[in-house]
């Protein structure tokens, strides 16, 4: 087996989950692109030991504990972003942008307004 197919696979995958994680503004869709972005590597993981014919097999290994990973953080990230929709009405990212209560947010972001306003005075 040519390790340049795999890995040409895995670079484009790789990019388009870059691209992904950068352009899109939806909560989810970022966290679809990191799952890509994870899903990349494990592609490499696992291409890796079968051309390097390791005994061991750490890649695979390496493989299962990543996919491990992935899983809780879709979860705890799908449960965060479900949490933050029914508080907020919003999944998108920039309109997201302080953790706490939203009537906090934009006092907050008066306040700072403010201050700008008196140093620039």
């Amino acid at each position: 087996m040519h390790l340049a197919y795999p890995a040409v696979l895995a670079a484009l995958l790789f990019c388009v989950g870059v691209y992904g994680v950068l352009a899109r503004r939806n909560v989810v869709l970022v966290l679809m692109s990191v799952e890509l972005m994870l899903n990349a590597v494990n592609l490499n993981l696992v291409a890796f030991d079968v051309w390097l014919r390791d005994t061991l097999h750490a890649g695979q290994a390496l493989t299962l504990f990543t996919i491990t990973v992935a899983a809780a953080e879709i979860g705890l990230g799908l449960a965060v972003v479900l949490l933050v929709f029914r508080t907020r009405g919003t999944a998108d990212i920039d309109r997201v942008t302080a953790l706490g209560d939203p009537a906090e947010a934009a006092a907050a972001e008066t306040a700072a307004a403010e201050l700008k306003g008196q140093a620039a005075a």
